[in-house]
């Protein structure tokens, strides 16, 4: 099976699905726009590593202690088992938190069927009994909703959760990882993205895969094909100046360089793009081997970010949280200039 016949069969079994009260919701909060700065944070790639994950949440605490909330950009867990959902959820009741949490799935919520059982890997003979529809079951139960997208709020901020409706491999056993969206997730992203421009606020978007072509780590061949339809995706999000789009996967360092970009898609009639914003990750780090992969970073690495939405800018720092450091800001103004 080819992509063009993946993605046509995978679009016929794919149903229409609603997110209860998000519109109603979205509505509410786009009335007004608060006066002061809002804060929140990012984080991805937890992937098991819950001693991390938990000082990373008690120093959130200690900088943001009025977080508007928290979005975690997919890889949740190590391998998407429920008991490995519960540990996530135990640490984070065990810790500090904002109570509004944006969870965004990743590919390592679909690794279950890697295994006969949670203590033997067995590829060879994937998905060992493993169904897609339990794979997407377990990560609705613990987002709590029963969609892949969603929409929540940050102090009044849009957040927006994007994600694979598919795994691939079930579908085509050439493929892995990619990300296939459907037609009803990029109507209701390019609603959301109307809307929210009509009342001139910026949108945060949290997408575990990165788009080709921005942050650090998507120039090297491993990150170019993670999406199935990356051109409609960029087509959407490049015609908004104010669309700001967090990716994690590639776990690479917050002291690169290029780990905020902006991303101008031709015909898209926005000349200075949207920003795309690595989320580096919990779990570990890595980096170029200088031969068109990548090799782990070693020792501690515990990286995320904190997000300074004000009525005129966007500012975005990068944090360590072994050293409890801040790395370097950046701030991006925002074009509808709100208030």
């Amino acid at each position: 099976m080819d992509r063009r016949a993946f993605m046509a069969a995978a679009g016929a079994a794919a149903g229409t699905v609603l997110v209860p009260g998000q519109a109603e919701a979205a509505e509410a909060t786009g009335r007004g726009w608060p006066g002061s700065v809002v804060r929140f944070n990012i984080l991805s790639d937890i992937q098991g590593d819950l001693d991390d994950f938990g000082r990373a949440l008690d120093d959130l605490r200690s900088i943001n202690p009025g977080s508007a909330g928290l979005g975690i950009a997919g890889d949740i867990t190590s391998r998407g088992y429920d008991f490995e959902y519960a540990e996530v959820r135990a640490t984070l009741d065990k810790h500090p938190h904002p109570r509004e949490v944006a969870w965004a799935i990743g590919n390592h919520e679909f690794y279950v069927p890697k295994w006969r059982d949670p203590d033997t890997l067995a590829q060879e003979t994937w998905p060992n009994g493993t169904t897609e529809d339990s794979l997407f079951r377990s990560f609705f139960r613990f987002a709590g909703r029963n969609t892949i997208y969603s929409e929540t709020s940050f102090g009044g901020v849009p957040v927006l959760c994007l994600g694979t409706e598919r795994y691939a491999k079930y579908h085509d056993p050439k493929l892995w990882d990619e990300v296939w969206i459907s037609d009803q997730q990029f109507t209701w992203l390019e609603r959301r993205l109307a809307f929210w421009a009509r009342f001139r606020k910026p949108v945060m978007v949290l997408t575990h895969h990165p788009l080709p072509n921005t942050v650090s780590g998507t120039h090297n061949k491993l990150y170019l094909s993670d999406y199935l339809q990356p051109d409609r995706l960029l087509s959407i999000l490049g015609r908004y100046p104010d669309v700001f789009l967090f990716s994690g996967h590639t776990h690479w360092d917050l002291n690169l360089s290029d780990w905020v970009v902006r991303r101008v898609v031709p015909g898209t009639g926005n000349l200075e793009g949207f920003t795309v914003v690595n989320t580096a990750a919990v779990q570990v780090g890595w980096m170029d081997d200088g031969k068109g992969g990548e090799v782990s970073l070693g020792g501690a690495f515990n990286q995320g970010l904190q997000i300074e939405v004000s009525p005129r800018a966007v500012v975005i720092k990068a944090r360590d949280f072994t050293t409890r450091t801040w790395l370097k800001q950046i701030t991006v103004p925002i074009t509808g200039r709100l208030g």
